[in-house]
């Protein structure tokens, strides 16, 4: 397996398929994880031993890693401890994870659907975007945030 290691610290592992970083819980430390991994995904596009995204997809990971790693910046914070962003390329799916040491903080989206406050949608987001999201324990004390986004045939140009 092709792998490419990043060592310096605070940057991310990446290995075919694979981009892994640690982020502090703080809006900043979310930003930087999100753009960071829409790079990583920016960069399969030339590699031949990957899948690329296309377009849409692309902006749907975007959307999604950035609802996720602000979710976890806001309501996963525990003071000394970092959060985990990764991605998982397949042929099939692109799955991302976060997870935050906040096991006890379980997401939910709001009850209410017409809520007019400027935040609190953004599961219902991730809801609407992603074809599967879920959440589990993560040991010995945290939780992993997920989505999935299957991957789709490009569409033929022309007619078929």
């Amino acid at each position: 397996m092709n792998q490419e290691t990043v060592t310096a610290p605070g940057e991310p592992t990446v290995a075919s398929g694979l981009f892994r970083t640690l982020f502090p819980t703080t809006p900043h430390g979310a930003h930087t994880a999100r753009h960071a991994a829409e790079r990583w995904l920016a960069a399969q596009q030339g590699r031949p031993e990957t899948v690329a995204l296309d377009e849409d997809s692309a902006d749907t990971a975007a959307l999604l890693i950035a609802e996720l790693t602000a979710n976890a910046a806001r309501h996963g914070r525990v003071r000394g401890r970092e959060a985990r962003l990764t991605l998982t390329l397949t042929p099939a799916t692109l799955r991302i994870e976060v997870t935050d040491a906040r096991g006890d903080r379980l997401p939910a989206p709001p009850p209410d659907t017409h809520t007019d406050g400027e935040s609190g949608r953004g599961l219902l987001l991730v809801a609407a975007l992603a074809d599967a999201w879920g959440c589990e324990p993560h040991h010995p004390g945290g939780k992993t945030v997920w989505a999935e986004c299957t991957r789709r045939e490009p569409a033929l140009k022309g007619g078929a």
